[in-house]
């Protein structure tokens, strides 16, 4: 019998890491020339100023504002000054700016966090025009300055659930009136999709080895939209509105500023 063979592919499209960085006044002088010699030499543009090319290797430079605990501890994180962000296609790329800065700052980078971006996994196309078909795309640091890191893990409960099963925590629930019961993941947090810059990093193993997380997800935004953030993560934590927060626990959300250089993140 003849049969089709075409499965879709699941393998990364990018590979990305924030540098959670703890760096003391007296090494920043030295750090203000190597860092940034590091990243040219590289080839990494700062998405201060984006280039809109899909393709291009990316470095960002945050600015602690505030970091808030939540259900996992996580201090390199909740206490970092500074987090560096670098998205490549190429994983070596990654890895070799990472390991550039580690050496550089040595023991100052305190927390490295890691993954990799893959193809939507429960997102056929009505779900795509819903979320994604008019999403906010990266604009310049002046004009949404704010960044949010918020990583999470599944529970074991959550993983031994078949993927169907998962599929349905992403969609509002019915009785069989019609009436509906929860809102699930796409509704609740749906008021963010017209002003949240939205970036996932999953872990390149699922569940993530004990000490990583499973997802690192990452926002940006206007400061008039920061109090739209903060609800749209109260409704999603709400689980009676979204029952799939049940298998959820949280790391620290750590709060940030865009800045434009490296000299920048440690005025």
């Amino acid at each position: 019998m003849m049969r089709a063979n075409d499965v879709r592919s699941n393998d990364a499209l990018r590979h990305g890491a924030y540098l959670c960085l703890k760096v003391p006044a007296g090494m920043r002088g030295t750090a203000a020339t190597t860092v940034p010699e590091s990243i040219e030499r590289l080839n990494f543009q700062n998405e201060f100023q984006p280039s809109g090319e899909p393709t291009a290797s990316t470095v960002a430079f945050l600015r602690r504002v505030e970091g808030t605990p939540r259900d996992l501890p996580d201090d390199p994180l909740l206490s970092a000054d500074a987090v560096v962000h670098a998205s490549a296609e190429s994983a070596d790329l990654v890895s070799t700016l990472c390991a550039e800065i580690t050496r550089l700052l040595a023991p100052h980078v305190t927390r490295v966090l890691s993954g990799v971006v893959r193809p939507m996994l429960y997102t056929g196309n009505a779900m795509h025009n819903f979320s994604y078909a008019h999403r906010v795309l990266q604009q310049p640091g002046p004009v949404m300055p704010h960044a949010f890191l918020v990583p999470l893990n599944k529970t074991e409960a959550w993983w031994q659930k078949g993927w169907m099963e998962r599929h349905t925590y992403l969609l509002p629930r019915f009785d069989d009136s019609g009436r509906m019961l929860s809102e699930g993941h796409a509704l609740a947090a749906a008021s963010g999709v017209d002003c949240l810059l939205r970036r996932t990093y999953k872990n390149p193993t699922e569940p993530a080895p004990a000490g990583d997380y499973d997802f690192v997800t990452y926002f940006e935004c206007t400061d008039e939209d920061v109090p739209r953030f903060h609800d749209v993560c109260a409704a999603l934590r709400d689980v009676a509105r979204n029952p799939e927060w049940t298998f959820v626990r949280e790391g620290p959300t750590w709060h940030g500023r865009r800045v434009a250089t490296w000299a920048e993140l440690f005025e």
